[in-house]
């Protein structure tokens, strides 16, 4: 695994959230983007050599509501960007961790990506990010 590619935000309101944390930065977003396949809306957040990643579900059964009514806004996961996303989730496969998604997916910020299930990684859900080339 590579560098942190993002943290996960999971929030109620994307529209007040952008504006929290864009005080919170001194910047605005650079990005808002829905990702119809995991029902969610996105923001990005550049700071500094990192980003943060706002996630606002867009239907009562997405992954997000089912975070949010169990726990509340907060951090959601940790992705790591990653080369070869289907190495490493063979890898990852055959050290015993549980995969979410044992196929990559395209994902938010023109990433595949592939989460590890949280009761493998001592309940933190890990996300692996590979860049789509262009």
């Amino acid at each position: 695994m590579g560098k942190i590619e993002h943290i996960g935000i999971a929030v109620k309101d994307l529209e007040n959230s952008n504006s929290l944390f864009a005080s919170l930065f001194g910047a605005a977003h650079y990005k808002i983007e829905e990702v119809e396949s995991e029902n969610v809306l996105t923001s990005f957040f550049k700071c500094g050599p990192n980003k943060i990643e706002l996630l606002q579900a867009t239907s009562e059964d997405s992954p997000i509501a089912k975070f949010i009514e169990k726990k509340g806004e907060g951090i959601h996961h940790i992705a790591f960007a990653v080369e070869n996303i289907e190495a490493e989730i063979e890898r990852l496969t055959k050290e015993g961790f549980r995969m979410i998604h044992e196929k990559p997916k395209k994902g938010a910020d023109n990433k595949l990506i592939a989460f590890l299930h949280p009761k493998s990684t001592n309940g933190v859900l890990v996300e692996l990010c590979q860049d789509i080339a262009d």
